[in-house]
């Protein structure tokens, strides 16, 4: 069985799981925005998060781990314990997902397992790979029939990027990459191809 990577602190990592099964992870409206609110609390604090997109059945993160120096330990709503003696982003990942995963038991009455046992990461390190594998995370709702036009879907930082509102995404790092919002739609509206990332994604 090959092992998973480790996340190790000032890397960006593309982050991805689905469904056991393939089964749905998403029920209703609710269970969207439940699930970014526990990844607000577990995650946010250890990663700037560059872009994520929710499906059914799957979802995408594009994260950068932050070094544990610039997190505010003192903040920490949201680990194993009040005072953990080791913070840990790969438990706080477990947490993350099985705190979800409880939750949407109980909701639905369900028993098993909510995903796959182990969630998938693949370390990114090209500009240009990170420009082609946004464009793949926001693209998967088209791919898979959830809308006809990227900009249409809720469920993804796509909007959040192109916004002015504040957020908690890194948006200054994608402005970087594409040099402005109008590039960055362009680049949306044109298909890519993946071909040179494929060691980074994932078909489900």
């Amino acid at each position: 069985m090959e092992s998973k990577i480790q996340l190790f602190s000032d890397n960006y990592y593309h982050i991805y799981n689905r469904g056991n099964n393939g089964q749905d992870i998403f029920f209703d409206t609710a269970n969207y925005y439940f699930f970014l609110n526990r990844y607000s609390q577990y995650i946010s604090p250890f990663c700037d998060t560059i872009a994520w997109v929710l499906l059914k059945n799957h979802f995408h993160l594009l994260v950068y781990v932050k070094n544990i120096d610039e997190v505010d330990l003192s903040k920490l709503e949201y680990t194993a314990t009040k005072n953990p003696k080791k913070i840990d982003i790969h438990f706080q990942f477990g947490h993350f997902f099985n705190s979800y995963a409880k939750a949407i038991n109980k909701k639905y009455k369900r028993t098993g397992s909510l995903f796959e046992k182990n969630f998938e990461r693949k370390l990114v390190v090209s500009k240009e790979y990170f420009k082609k594998l946004i464009h793949y995370i926001h693209n998967n709702p088209v791919k898979h029939g959830f809308t006809k036009h990227i900009q249409d879907y809720p469920w993804s930082s796509y909007r959040s990027i192109i916004s002015h509102k504040p957020t908690k995404l890194n948006r200054d790092f994608v402005m970087e990459l594409f040099n402005n919002t109008e590039a960055f739609k362009l680049f949306h509206q044109n298909e890519q191809d993946y071909n040179d990332i494929n060691d980074l994604i994932i078909e489900f």
